[in-house]
């Protein structure tokens, strides 16, 4: 079997670069001047060197106009995402990012529920309750919820990710993987920075003064960890592959633990990041 087929090794590439991802973008938050001038380094970064992936894929592109528009108006809506993640990050611990940023599967299924009547299935919905609960079980304390605008922020980044989704359902299918993550990530950093009016000298301002092996282990990680994870569910199984992408709550957990020295409230973290995997095993059944 071509080991380049193998669900299995993309899962396992994901795991590994999902947790750098996470742990290196919060210490490169650390040392940002300007949210939306790191955002879009980070995403020029990542887009153009996941390009040295396309020929190891079909080179292939979609004649269906409508998929051009649909892909477009996702692209807008992961550029909202991408830049509320760049302030949520440097705002609250990566260990708890990676639990907040698991509600994007909940509103996913009640967005299928009210906006697509989709046949409501038990076990979906326990699921999508229990990553509530685990959310819940970070954010409450001494009797009440400890929102702030990190919390918040987060909320409706997860939001618009969920939104991008639903447009952007099977969309990478018709491309080069590669060029199509190139794509979702250059052109919302484009996007951001028009409508931010962000200067090139900003974005240089952020490599030259920030942390630059966390800003480049970030972006590198980014784009190739997209490809792994879209290429591990175009071959596997998603009622297997989706519960094991979903062991990075846990490995942010410990390795915020070692790393990052984010020792708050750590036994809440493990058990809402078991909570989490539970979930997204009851989801995929």
């Amino acid at each position: 079997m071509n080991i380049l087929n193998n669900w299995l090794l993309y899962v396992l590439f994901y795991l590994v670069l999902a947790t750098m991802f996470t742990q290196f973008y919060k210490t490169a938050t650390k040392t940002l001047k300007k949210a939306g001038a790191l955002t879009i380094l980070l995403q020029m970064i990542a887009g153009l060197t996941v390009l040295i992936l396309c020929p190891l894929f079909e080179f292939k592109f979609p004649t269906d106009v409508k998929i051009y528009i649909m892909l477009g108006l996702s692209i807008i809506f992961y550029a909202i995402s991408d830049r509320i993640n760049t302030t949520v990050r440097s705002g609250i611990e990566a260990s708890t990012f990676s639990i907040l940023k698991q509600l994007s599967t909940t509103f996913m299924i009640f967005a299928g529920l009210i906006f697509f009547k989709e046949e409501f299935i038990l076990t979906k919905f326990i699921g999508a309750m229990l990553i509530i609960f685990s959310n819940v079980l970070i954010f409450y304390r001494k009797g009440k919820f400890e929102f702030n605008k990190y919390i918040l922020l987060g909320v409706l980044a997860n939001i618009t990710f969920t939104i991008a989704l639903f447009l952007d359902v099977n969309i990478s299918e018709g491309f080069n993987l590669p060029i199509y993550v190139a794509l979702t990530l250059i052109i919302p950093a484009l996007l951001i920075m028009i409508f931010e009016r962000i200067k090139p000298s900003e974005i240089k301002n952020e490599l030259v003064n920030g942390n630059k092996k966390s800003i480049f282990i970030t972006a590198l990680s980014w784009g190739i960890m997209i490809v792994s994870q879209l290429r591990a569910y175009q071959l596997g199984n998603v009622t297997i592959v989706a519960p094991l992408c979903a062991l990075t709550v846990i490995l942010n957990v410990i390795v915020g633990y070692l790393f990052l020295n984010e020792k708050d409230n750590l036994l809440r973290k493990i058990i809402s990041a078991i909570i989490i995997i539970i979930s997204i095993i009851l989801i995929k059944v």
